[in-house]
């Protein structure tokens, strides 16, 4: 007997138009979740990686183009969706430049999409699970959140917050059998390196044990064990820098 619409497995990616959250959408729908997918400017992206999935794995995907801190357009987006087994925050953006440089303006920019855009995903994701008693949340971090990287204060500081929520978070709701974890990511092969010309690049990669940058889909790999896996498995910042850190 074929599911119902509200029987299939569904997840929601923030940041899916491409990089790291498309390679996660792409996995999540060769595993036959129905999609929610949301990115802030590159609709056209989006709604082409939504056609490609729809038509390579026969699931349903529904796009949405707006800053993902945006409250109004958040519950907007949630009326659409029944339930999720699975969310990943993955939106982010960085600001590279010495902090006395930055405005506050940006400086909220930042804090914004990267950690307080994971508040609203989850305040409005979890009740629902919750009542179900079950669901995964996998937020995409960065090493940076740990250690700091200097001329990205902010963004540091937004990634710590977003493993310091991951921990919290999961000891809320473990007793509803959800789990929250993040990934901690190094050096991937993503539009955010945009700041590093050939030669950083190369000084960068000879500090990498693994002598290369990660790839989008080996983060996705991760995130597949993290929303399929061990339900034991939980409040957990999983470091994946190719031995960088």
């Amino acid at each position: 007997m074929a599911m119902s619409e509200t029987d299939r497995k569904k997840a929601l990616v923030t940041g899916a138009s491409r990089g790291i959250g498309k390679a996660v959408a792409s996995m999540l729908a060769s595993l036959g979740y129905d999609l929610y997918m949301t990115c802030h400017k590159n609709g056209k992206l989006l709604y082409s990686l939504a056609e490609e999935l729809q038509r390579q794995y026969a699931v349903a995907c529904r796009c949405y183009v707006f800053p993902i801190c945006e409250e109004s357009r958040m519950a907007e987006m949630f009326r659409d969706i029944p339930h999720l087994d699975v969310l990943v925050n993955n939106a982010g953006i960085s600001y590279v430049g010495l902090l006395t440089d930055m405005t506050y303006q940006e400086w909220h920019e930042v804090i914004d999409t990267n950690l307080s855009a994971c508040f609203l995903t989850c305040k409005y994701a979890v009740p629902e699970m919750v009542r179900r008693h079950r669901g995964k949340i996998v937020n995409i971090s960065s090493v940076w959140g740990a250690v700091g990287a200097s001329t990205e204060v902010a963004y540091s500081a937004s990634k710590g917050g977003m493993n310091a929520f991951t921990r919290a978070l999961a000891k809320e709701l473990g007793p509803s059998n959800i789990q929250v974890n993040a990934v901690a990511c190094g050096v991937i092969d993503t539009d955010m390196n945009w700041c590093f010309d050939e030669e950083e690049m190369a000084a960068l990669i000879r500090e990498i044990p693994a002598d290369r940058i990660g790839r989008p889909e080996e983060v996705a790999e991760l995130v597949k064990l993290l929303c399929t896996g061990n339900e034991y498995l939980t409040g957990q910042i999983i470091t994946l820098d190719g031995g960088w850190t």
